[in-house]
């Protein structure tokens, strides 16, 4: 019995809510329109739905947009011998090839309209004619069509026709993006890297998860395949960090020696000895390496420098005065800073010293005003 969990990857609430649809719709003749990013598993949609139906006959897969116009109608339909020049013998069609199982016809949206106007009548009448050939052949086969196009805007645009779109969206199905269901990432990742049968395959840590659910993913599932192999290639039976993957795998980077070692101390420095494990949470002192800004070009075009040292002068400063109940003197001290450059950074950016805890406070400082 075809288990829908070896084929549809992860147990984020998308994905399981997709595994209800798929379930309910696999077992119906119902045409099945799906929808999605690049990269999202359409294919791996419409072979769930074909091998949950029950059918006998194969899934075969057609994409509408890899093969060249004039060439799609006889992949299709098939043709008869002599019919055009190269048609040494008759052929038959991808529709003859799915009899009695499963077509999917990928990025349909692609489809030129005259052919549009044949895949109509095939759906319509369950026959089809091969190209050349006046017979009529009867098919027998389910239709699932897949698309990232908005197919609504092509048909306001003149280039889908609306009858064909009605016809096809029978049973709506949307393939969630990998950035909301970024819980599924670990799963994802071994059932990838069990598909390529690597010995050599490298581990994530848990940093490295940590990264991965971080990025936007434009490419979804595939550029996530992308990632595995490259890292298989740089990092062959090795553990993959969060840096790994920031600087190596999303975004190109061969690692050289001074990089492995930099690896080395970086890895050695997460390391917390047995004193500081014994801490408790409230004396934990965690603090941002300035490497950890690198991964903001991964989410945002630009960045406003100035203000953003601003901001984080202005947090710093204010910290380190409360931390020293007020007293100016101390506060540069803990920034490393003169007492009189502090002063002045504290008028220029407007921060005011915060109100003693005591009044039994020795500070001795002169007031800035």
């Amino acid at each position: 019995m075809v288990n829908i969990d070896e084929i549809i990857v992860g147990k984020s609430a998308a994905i399981e809510e997709l595994k209800k649809l798929v379930d309910a719709v696999a077992k119906t003749p119902t045409t099945v329109l799906v929808q999605g990013e690049t990269g999202t598993g359409k294919e791996v949609i419409s072979r769930a739905i074909h091998e949950l139906s029950g059918r006998k006959g194969k899934l075969v897969s057609v994409n509408c947009a890899a093969i060249p116009s004039e060439l799609l109608e006889s992949e299709l339909f098939g043709h008869e011998k002599g019919s055009f020049t190269g048609a040494e013998k008759t052929r038959a069609g991808r529709f003859e090839q799915a009899n009695g199982g499963t077509l999917f016809l990928d990025e349909i949206g692609d489809m030129q309209i005259p052919l549009q106007s044949k895949l109509l009548r095939a759906l319509e009448q369950r026959t089809i004619q091969r190209v050349g050939g006046n017979e009529e052949i009867q098919v027998d086969f389910r239709l699932i069509c897949a698309t990232h196009q908005n197919i609504e805007v092509k048909i306001d645009e003149g280039l889908f026709r609306s009858d064909l779109f009605y016809r096809i969206n029978v049973f709506p199905v949307q393939v969630p993006p990998l950035a909301s269901r970024a819980v599924d990432i670990p799963d994802l990742v071994k059932a990838i890297s069990e598909q390529t049968q690597n010995l050599l395959m490298p581990k994530f840590d848990e940093t490295g998860f940590m990264e991965l659910s971080k990025y936007s993913w434009p490419g979804n599932v595939r550029e996530l395949r992308n990632v595995i192999e490259r890292a298989s290639v740089l990092f062959p039976d090795s553990s993959i960090t969060s840096k790994n993957v920031r600087e190596n795998l999303l975004r190109l980077k061969i690692p050289d020696r001074d990089d492995e070692q930099e690896l080395l101390w970086n890895a050695t420095a997460d390391l917390a000895t047995e004193d500081e494990l014994q801490l408790p949470p409230e004396m934990e002192k965690p603090v941002p390496h300035p490497s950890h800004y690198k991964q903001w070009f991964h989410y945002f075009d630009n960045i406003d420098l100035r203000r953003h040292l601003r901001d984080v002068e202005v947090v710093l400063i204010e910290a380190a005065l409360e931390k020293t109940d007020g007293m100016v003197s101390q506060a540069a001290s803990s920034l490393k800073l003169r007492r009189t450059t502090l002063i002045e950074k504290m008028k220029k950016l407007m921060i005011e010293k915060p109100l003693p805890k005591s009044d039994l406070s020795t500070d001795v400082d002169i007031d800035i005003d």
